[in-house]
């Protein structure tokens, strides 16, 4: 099987690169131009950026019992200031066909350690650079808010039915990505203007990654196999509206308890869905749903079983300007019906949550966001198989970009 993905891996990116790459034609290139090209060293041509996030989740907190750990771990229990997120950017042209971009993040699961995010290097295939090869650790390419940046999102956490997919929405592996030059430039202006884009993953996106998420050990030798088609369409009026459909299989291995009985640990899974996202201007619409198949723990035979999974999201959005101050009102459903794979014995999950917020920006470099959590989650282990919690809290969050 593994050798059968990456021979399919292999022809498509041969036929899409033989069908579609054409290099400029020398008579069409700007003769009258004589300014010789002056080349840097690679080191550059490296830059830095980065952004920092604080926040606190206990203010007029309901339930402490009401937590999600793969969405913020301070979030119940006994926690007050986090550090969600402190991330420190370099990236690159080091080579005119050699991109770099290596992310390392500084306060890994609410915890104050360091661990790689994003380490990938782009290869292009051709002179513009339109098919690429990224080689690394990086993002999934499922789902149009797992592959936003934090940086970027309005609500302060991902929705589980699409994140659940991949924790931390990023694997080592090799994805095939395509889009032309004038596209690429439109994903870049959605993020650059301030409209809260995912960036840039192509608008057809192929590739082969370990599939037990990133920065975890590989424990099969069975290849995930992911696909993406994306087109963000430009009205007359100039509105933009992102349309995009999503797909991957392959195989999990999943952290069972060693005390159960389990004979099973290795589950076939996948999952599909779309997207559709209306750019804020000034109104905008988020919209992602995904079914699929995967494990699941079932409380009442005490085991983890293949089960169905659905879930998704709708967000509306209004992005208001008052002179140099952005604020943008947003209100989100989200809902989820299956199991987490990456949890212990695949944990099962019921998740029912709205959240009512904004997010005010008085200049570029910082914002803050208020947010209102109304929710019903269960979920439910070995350790723990009657476990429903309900209740509501307000959640804020500083965070500074530079």
């Amino acid at each position: 099987m593994r050798i059968k993905f990456a021979g399919i891996i292999i022809l498509l990116i041969m036929f899409f690169t033989d069908v579609f790459a054409r290099d400029v034609p020398e008579d069409t290139l700007n003769t009258q131009d004589t300014t010789p090209v002056v080349k840097k060293p690679w080191y550059e041509t490296i830059q830095l950026r980065g952004y920092a996030q604080l926040r606190y989740n206990g203010l007029f907190e309901t339930n402490p019992d009401l937590q999600c750990a793969q969405c913020d771990r301070s979030w119940g229990g006994d926690g007050g200031f986090s550090f969600r997120r402190i991330r420190m950017i370099f990236f690159g042209q080091i080579h005119e066909r050699v991109y770099m971009y290596i992310q390392p993040d500084f306060a890994s699961g609410g915890s104050n350690f360091a661990q790689i995010r994003d380490a990938y290097f782009d290869l292009g295939l051709d002179k513009k650079q339109e098919f690429r090869l990224r080689i690394g650790q990086s993002k999934v390419p499922f789902g149009f808010e797992n592959l936003q940046s934090s940086q970027n999102r309005i609500p302060l956490d991902r929705n589980d039915g699409l994140n659940s997919a991949v924790a931390n929405e990023r694997d080592i592996g090799v994805m095939f990505y395509y889009a032309p030059t004038e596209i690429r430039k439109r994903f870049s202006r959605l993020v650059s203007s301030g409209l809260k884009g995912s960036g840039d993953y192509g608008m057809f996106g192929l590739g082969l990654y370990n599939g037990q998420t990133a920065n975890a050990p590989e424990k099969n030798k069975s290849f995930h196999l992911v696909s993406r088609a994306s087109y963000p369409w430009e009205l007359p009026s100039g509105q933009i509206i992102e349309t995009s459909f999503q797909a991957y299989t392959g195989k999990f291995v999943i952290n069972r308890n060693p005390q159960t009985d389990f004979d099973q640990t290795e589950f076939a899974e996948h999952r599909y869905g779309p997207s559709l996202i209306i750019y804020p201007q000034p109104f905008g619409l988020q919209a992602e749903f995904n079914w699929g198949r995967g494990p699941e723990f079932n409380p009442e035979t005490n085991s983890v079983e293949d089960a169905p999974l659905r879930g998704g999201y709708v967000m509306a959005t209004y992005m208001l300007k008052s002179n140099t101050d952005i604020f943008i009102p947003f209100t989100r459903y989200h809902y989820y019906k299956g199991g987490k794979k990456h949890e212990l014995d695949a944990t099962r999950h019921r998740v029912n949550e709205l959240e009512i917020g904004v997010e005010w920006q008085p200049h570029r470099t910082f914002e803050l966001v208020a947010m209102y959590t109304i929710s019903d989650r269960t979920f439910e282990n070995s350790l723990n198989p009657d476990n429903r919690q309900k209740g509501s809290l307000l959640r804020l969050q500083a965070q500074v970009n530079f």
